[in-house]
């Protein structure tokens, strides 16, 4: 049986009297996309934050291929192979894909005795690692700016996995785009998961995540209510696990019919 990446074991995370994850425990393995499912206020982007470093655990475990580990900032855990694509994306829009996709990472090649960024190295990999996940760029100059949601999503993605990523944690990927970009960006989802990478994709929409999950959990109010596994749970199932069943049983019964 496959070892998971990373495991987060009782995770609880409090911001003084104000309890944001109350014990919530997740995995993900190798060659996996791990839907992390839940509703607005349901402790996502607190427990995406804990998981890439952001937030230290208030108690709980953190463990990577098998060690556990305490991250103290971001740059810990991508330094691991945590690499996290947040809604924002990060990137400036007039500046061209090549920029965006080594910022902070430039290629140097050495003139005499200086050091100038390599960009014909910089701009014929940006040009191969798009391809390869299924964006045929006009040029490697082309401001960010210029291309859709999901490419600049791709663009994102791929800069993570060029550089080494053995977990992949997206927030939201899907949540403003189009019906074809939201189609592109899955279809990037699952290229990266067949590559071995561990996916977390974190969403509140049901569709999106069985289009792309091997697992689903779901989080309420910082716990977890459970987590199932792809052929197990019917669309309903999961959305009614994100409303809080009971609760939404609760209601259908004091409205005397279907909410």
């Amino acid at each position: 049986m496959t070892e998971p990446i990373v495991k987060m074991i009782d995770i609880k995370k409090h911001f003084g009297p104000v309890i944001a994850l109350n014990g919530v425990s997740f995995d993900v393995k190798p060659g996996e996309c791990h839907c992390l499912l839940g509703d607005n206020g349901a402790g996502k982007s607190t427990f995406i934050k804990t998981m890439s470093g952001v937030h230290k655990p208030t108690s709980g475990q953190i463990m990577f291929e098998g060690k556990e580990m305490s991250f103290n900032s971001p740059r810990d855990s991508m330094e691991a192979g945590i690499a996290t694509v947040y809604q924002d994306l990060a990137m400036i829009s007039l500046m061209s894909v090549t920029r965006n996709f080594w910022m902070g990472r430039e290629p140097v090649k050495r003139v005499g005795p200086f050091k100038l960024i390599d960009f014909d190295m910089a701009n014929s990999t940006t040009m191969a690692e798009m391809k390869k996940m299924g964006i045929n760029l006009r040029s490697p100059d082309q401001a960010v700016g210029t291309l859709s949601g999901g490419e600049r999503q791709t663009v994102a993605i791929a800069r993570a996995v060029y550089f080494g990523a053995k977990v992949l944690i997206l927030d939201e990927p899907t949540s403003a785009l189009g019906v074809r970009q939201t189609a592109n960006v899955l279809a990037t989802v699952d290229r990266v998961r067949k590559s071995g990478i561990g996916v977390v994709f974190i969403t509140h929409n049901v569709r999106h995540a069985l289009a792309v999950g091997d697992r689903f959990t779901v989080l309420n109010r910082g716990k977890t209510l459970g987590t199932a596994v792809r052929g197990e749970i019917t669309p309903e199932e999961l959305q009614d696990m994100m409303a809080g069943g009971q609760e939404m049983a609760k209601l259908e019964g004091s409205l005397g019919g279907t909410v």
